[in-house]
Parts: structure tokens; C-alpha cells; sequence
């Protein structure tokens, strides 16, 4: 099996080791639900979250709110709405305003969570569910949040910006982040940046079920069964992508005499700086940027893949390159430093068979990069 197919093999693997299903289940083991049960499920991992959490609860109603191309089929008495992400359109507005409907009614029936982490601080002030504010609209309810982790660390006021949880942020983190990156808002959206959110929340039990640690975990795993020396150097990689491609390349070429098979495992969320107008994402990125320092190995690539199956606006998960890619490139007139200057890393990949495509996995923990030696 060639080491384009290792690549793969680790990827399914990875992936298929993050699926949600069994980490929702376990997480619900521990909770002694009573009365009528409401599930609201937001994100690229709900559907799959929310089946699990049908097959094992009885629900009187749900909702779930995930990206186009995301929904995976109806389920009983839940409503399933795709809309837009990152960015919200009108139906992130329809299908929230669903949700606001449905913690009402549970509420009145018991009474008869830049880099992602500023982008939150800043998107909790301009929703009306974000930063806790879903969790108090449900109170006196009892709300069981199952958190699956997007964000290195956890940190579960960030995690979808925290609809659940309450938040750690205050108003002037959320001003620093918009006097930082310059961030243009209406006079209406600047007044929100004043508006508190819930500091506590005493009617919410948060669990986080998943993260990119089992991401990493299962893809040293799964290279080590196929005969690689692996090891995981780091969960948190949080760089530029094109900094963090040239060091997995660096690190490739050091290790190419190896006589051994060799695996260098990371997981993480690297961010793009957009000075093009081109197409790809940040893990299509790293790939490219890792192919100039890969140039002339054998026996060696690098891989970035994101667990959700979507890496920017595109329909690939991420990219693959090796020895052989910057020659491939120049062949077909390519140059890969214009292509990274334009952030056009999806059209350099897509022209030598470089892309990486899984379609939605069901699943959401962060990005994973490996560097493969094959001896």
C-alpha cells in the first residue's frame, strides 16, 4: 500500500474514532432526565448528536440547526434546518427564532458559547441564544448541555460560542477585539457590545464528550498499526496555516534518511491571513505551503485534513502533498508561492489530484495534520 493510501487509511480512521454518537450516549448515561424532554442540536456535528441523543431518549420535540450539506435525514418529532455558517443568512435567523420558540414553551411548561475564540467574544454580544442567553430563556428548565469541542482547550463558553454556558467573557473583551482587527459594525450591533450576558447559570450540567485529543489519538493509532513510529507532538497547533505547513515540511526533511517508518501526529486550528482573492481553506493551505520543503523526498508527505469534511467555502476536507507535488505543480504552469499569495490553494491542489475530500463526517473536533516517512 503506497503512503498516499496510508494517508487516507489514517484519515478514516481519525474520523471514524471522533464520531459523536457513542460519546453523546455515555454523557447521557449520567443524567436522570424527568418530564418532557426538548433537544436542540446546533452545529456541523448536530444531526449525528441528535440522532444519537432520539435513539436513546424519549423526545417530545426538537430542533436542530446544522450547515448546508450537513443534515443527514429526519428524525422523529425534530425539526432539521440547514443554514449558513460562518457566516448567518435568513434561515440561521428562521431556525434560531424556532429554537427561542421551543425553550419558551419549555420554560412555561415547567413553570405550570479572529481566531475563534475573539470571534465568539464578539458573536455572543450580537445573538439573542449566544453567551447563555439560550440556556436562561429555557430557566426554570433543566438544560443537559453535550458539548462536542471545536476549540483547542475546551473552553465551553466558546464552544459555539456557548449558548448553554455561561460566559467568561465580558463587554470590553468584545471591544478590544473589534478596536484590534478594525471590525466594522453597524451603530445598532455596536450598542450590543454593551449588552451583559449571564455570568451564572445555575439550571445547566455541561459535558464535553469529544475533542481533537481523540482525534490525535486514533490517527498515532491507526499509523502504528500499519508499522509507522508515531508520536503526537501537539493538539494545539494555532499558527498561521503557511507557518505551520513550512514547519511540517521542515520536520519531513529532517526525518527523511529515517530507516524507519516515521509519523509525526498534530491536531489543532491553524488561521489564514486573506490577502487574495482565491479559493481554499486553512487546511488546504498548510498542505501547499508544506510542498516547497517536501520537494525532491521520496517517501514522504504531509496531510491536513478538517474533521467536519469542509475546510473553507469548498467542498474538500482538506490536502494532500508529497515529493513530488511542487514538480507536478510547475508542470502544469502552477506556481505554489503565487498560489499561497492569492490563498488559492483549492485550484493548485485540485490540478494534481492534491485535495482531500470526505463529504460532511458527522463530526466537528478541530483540524489534523500529519507528516508520513514510508520506508
Amino acid at each position: 500500500m503506497g503512503i498516499k493510501s496510508d494517508a487516507k487509511a489514517i484519515i478514516d480512521a481519525a474520523i471514524a474514532a471522533v464520531q459523536p454518537q457513542a460519546a453523546v450516549k455515555a454523557a447521557l448515561d449520567k443524567l436522570e432526565l424527568k418530564g418532557r424532554i426538548y433537544l436542540v442540536a446546533i452545529g456541523k456535528a448536530a444531526c449525528t448528536m441528535a440522532k444519537a441523543a432520539c435513539e436513546e431518549l424519549s423526545i417530545e420535540e426538537g430542533i436542530v440547526i446544522t450547515k448546508y450539506g450537513h443534515a443527514q435525514g429526519g428524525l422523529d418529532r425534530v425539526r432539521v434546518y440547514e443554514a449558513g455558517h460562518p457566516i448567518p443568512d435568513e434561515n440561521s435567523v428562521a431556525a434560531t427564532e424556532q429554537a427561542i420558540e421551543l425553550a419558551t414553551k419549555a420554560a412555561q411548561l415547567i413553570a405550570c458559547s479572529a481566531d475563534i475564540v475573539e470571534i465568539n467574544t464578539v458573536r455572543k454580544r450580537l445573538s439573542s441564544v449566544k453567551g447563555g442567553r439560550f440556556a436562561k430563556m429555557c430557566a426554570p428548565a433543566e438544560v443537559a448541555a453535550i458539548i462536542l469541542s471545536d476549540i483547542v482547550g475546551d473552553p465551553v463558553d466558546m464552544i459555539a460560542s456557548g449558548p448553554a454556558c455561561a460566559d467568561a467573557s465580558t463587554c470590553p473583551d468584545a471591544k478590544r477585539v473589534i478596536e484590534k482587527y478594525g471590525i466594522r459594525l453597524s451603530q445598532q450591533a455596536m450598542a450590543l457590545m454593551d449588552t451583559d450576558t449571564p455570568k451564572r447559570l445555575d439550571n445547566v450540567t455541561a459535558y464535553v464528550t469529544g475533542s481533537v485529543r481523540e482525534l490525535c489519538r486514533a490517527a498515532a493509532n491507526a499509523a502504528k498499526r500499519m508499522g509507522y513510529e508515531a508520536q503526537i507532538l501537539t493538539d494545539s497547533l494555532t499558527c498561521e496555516a503557511k507557518e505551520a505547513g513550512s514547519m511540517l515540511g521542515s520536520i519531513a526533511r529532517y526525518n527523511s534518511l529515517s530507516r524507519s517508518s516515521r509519523a509525526f501526529i498534530f491536531g489543532g486550528e491553524t488561521v489564514v491571513r486573506l490577502n487574495g482573492a482565491g479559493m481554499g481553506g486553512r487546511s488546504q493551505e498548510l498542505a501547499l505551503a508544506a510542498a516547497e520543503k517536501l520537494s525532491g523526498i521520496d517517501g514522504a508527505c504531509v496531510f491536513a485534513v478538517g474533521s467536519d469534511g469542509t475546510d473553507g467555502p469548498t467542498d474538500a476536507a482538506g490536502g494532500y502533498v508529497d515529493g513530488h507535488t511542487k514538480e507536478k505543480l510547475e508542470q502544469k504552469g502552477i506556481s505554489i508561492q503565487e498560489s499561497l499569495k492569492n490563498n488559492d490553494s483549492y485550484n493548485a491542489l485540485k490540478a494534481i489530484d492534491g485535495l482531500i475530500i470526505t463529504g460532511p463526517t458527522g463530526t466537528n473536533v478541530n483540524d489534523l495534520y500529519a507528516v508520513l516517512i514510508k520506508r
